[in-house]
């Protein structure tokens, strides 16, 4: 799972043209930020470019979970995609996004305009022939890592995982972790 989860919230929704009975879906993709690998620096406590980027897996869009959303109910709630999951498996066919282990990626979120009840749950093929709108967030930006580069990360990652029980076992923490 992706950790921090994104949350975002809409406003000025009601900017938006709707006539009839209109749906939002909304969704995420995550696309790389540059074309570089990275490494962690212990040293220096900083990332540090690699080499060149490994060919990008191709792009997944994930659909929120909870989505078709009325106007209304847009306008009340924060969306979070705590259930988003991630994978560096390029053979998955559980639809998790797939990403390549220290690479940066930017997360996007799409707001996606149906205005016809029988397109609320239709599958969204191209996301260019839609009525959307994209929201980048530049404070999103992450390297994707399959370990944490830092003991501290990892037990905030434990500590705030509702499914990371076992490991809080203090028998199993390190004298750092505790």
């Amino acid at each position: 799972r992706m950790f921090p989860t994104v949350r975002c919230s809409f406003s000025g929704i009601d900017q938006i043209p709707l006539h009839g009975d209109c749906r939002l879906l909304v969704m995420m993709d995550i696309v790389p930020v540059d074309n570089k690998r990275y490494r962690y620096a212990y040293h220096r406590s900083s990332w540090l470019v690699a080499g060149k980027a490994d060919p990008p897996s191709p792009a997944r869009l994930y659909l929120h979970p909870d989505a078709p959303y009325s106007m209304e109910q847009l306008r009340k709630q924060v969306i979070s995609f705590e259930k988003v999951k991630l994978t560096n498996n390029e053979m998955d066919k559980s639809g998790h996004i797939v990403l390549n282990s220290m690479h940066r990626y930017q997360p996007r979120i799409h707001l996606i305009l149906r205005r016809n009840p029988q397109s609320f749950n239709s599958t969204v093929q191209d996301i260019e022939h839609e009525m959307h709108r994209t929201f980048v967030f530049p404070e999103t930006v992450f390297t994707a890592v399959t370990a944490y580069q830092n003991q501290l990360i990892t037990k905030l990652k434990i500590d705030s995982n509702p499914f990371a029980k076992g490991f809080r076992d203090s028998s199993r923490l390190t004298d750092l972790e505790r």
